[in-house]
């Protein structure tokens, strides 16, 4: 009798237990999911917070093209005025700088006809004057100038540190920061890029200013740990070398890095802003660290940037595409209110991945007048006390991965 008691009592706690062990299991299972989806949740707000200060691409951009231009001598001519030194700026940025402004000249066919045909009349009309040898001279000297064509502008942007905000893929990550210095004879960029896990990626760019502009002579590229790999521009020999790879390209005039590239740009557009409508398309040779191509860059149109603390208007360059299939994108701001350093820039790559960089300085007061003196920790802008140059028409004549 006991033992059937006994059994009875063993079934029903066998009956009992199981559902009570399996409403146990499935109340874990709820609060494990209902932390999942606040971790989610949280996870969420902090990228959204984290995305203001991004900004998106506009829409597929159809490009129009008005004008290609491709690289020109310049000669280096004095500043019409000198610059006018900012108040509240490092130490390094508060000395007076020189403006140093560079004119393409180009021969032109029909101009050289035509000289040559005034000096023969001229001659022709005074030939007791021309069997002097001052007068040959002077006449020599006519038909130079008579040559000389009106070119593209070139302005050296003016030497400071600019501190960035960097994203990826719309996250902010730690700043970064651009050097640029230059006294209108050598230049020196360093561009400093901190990317999430694999470390801090760093660009830098030493040369002089030669007859086209912004010449560099050696390149260096960082990323994260990896060996650094240097990118060398022997214009002696007028070639291109590289310690990636063995081979060596022919030197261009005009040649660019990455970097120096943009700085080129910023020269052209400070030196003739005008000459630099929407659809203006510009070549650049640029040697990267194993190879070289041209990248035609086309202007967007002026734009209002929202950065740290406000706005600031800048005008918009994007890359086209290099070849049928290209996906690699890369869009530059250049903003006049910093003597036209960069203001954003934006490397997309084929997958979607986005590194960006937004300017984060202080913005400028206006005065009573409506100039602005630019307090900022980074560039100092000499260009406001410059007369605007004149617009000259355009002469048609061209991690993430390496772009």
């Amino acid at each position: 009798m006991s033992s059937q008691s006994v059994a009875r009592r063993s079934d029903r706690t066998l009956r009992v237990n199981p559902p009570t062990r399996r409403r146990g299991r499935a109340w874990r299972w709820g609060v494990v999911l209902v932390v999942v989806v606040a971790l989610h949740w949280i996870a969420a707000q902090w990228v959204e917070r984290h995305r203001d200060a991004a900004q998106p691409l506009d829409a597929e951009h159809a490009p129009v093209q008005v004008a290609l231009l491709k690289p020109a001598r310049v000669e280096q001519t004095p500043a019409s005025a000198a610059p006018r030194p900012h108040a509240a700026t490092h130490a390094s940025n508060a000395r007076p700088r020189t403006e140093h402004v560079l004119t393409a000249t180009r021969q032109d066919a029909t101009q050289t006809a035509r000289a040559a045909v005034e000096a023969a009349s001229a001659a022709a009309s005074a030939p007791e004057a021309a069997a002097t040898p001052a007068a040959a001279s002077n006449t020599g000297e006519g038909v130079k100038a008579a040559q000389a064509s009106p070119g593209v502008k070139f302005s050296v942007p003016p030497s400071g540190d600019l501190q960035y905000d960097t994203f990826y893929n719309g996250v902010r990550n730690q700043p970064g920061t651009i050097h640029w210095t230059s006294d209108g004879q050598t230049y020196e960029m360093i561009v400093s890029v901190p990317l999430p896990f694999v470390g801090t990626f760093s660009y830098s760019s030493h040369g002089h200013v030669d007859a086209f502009g912004i010449a560099p002579d050696q390149y260096i590229e960082k990323r994260g740990h990896r060996a650094e790999d240097v990118t060398i521009f022997n214009r002696t020999a007028k070639q291109i070398a590289f310690t990636r790879t063995p081979a060596t390209l022919a030197l261009p005039d005009g040649a660019q890095d990455r970097f120096s590239m943009v700085m080129q740009l910023a020269s052209l557009v400070r030196g003739d802003p005008g000459a630099y409508k929407p659809g203006v398309t510009r070549e650049f040779y640029v040697a990267d660290n194993d190879s070289g191509e041209i990248w035609p860059i086309e202007t967007v149109g002026d734009e209002t940037l929202r950065i740290p603390g406000g706005f600031v208007d800048a005008r918009h360059f994007m890359r086209l595409p290099r070849h049928e299939g290209d996906r690699r994108r890369i869009d530059v701001w250049l903003a006049p209110s910093l003597g036209w350093l960069p203001a954003r820039l934006l490397q997309t790559e084929p997958n979607g991945t986005q590194v960006e960089l937004v300017w984060r300085g202080k913005l400028a007061a206006a005065d009573s007048s409506g100039n602005t003196d630019n307090a900022s920790d980074t560039a100092t802008d000499d260009s406001a006390t410059q007369p605007a140059p004149p617009s000259a028409s355009p002469q048609p004549d061209n991690a993430p991965e390496k772009p």
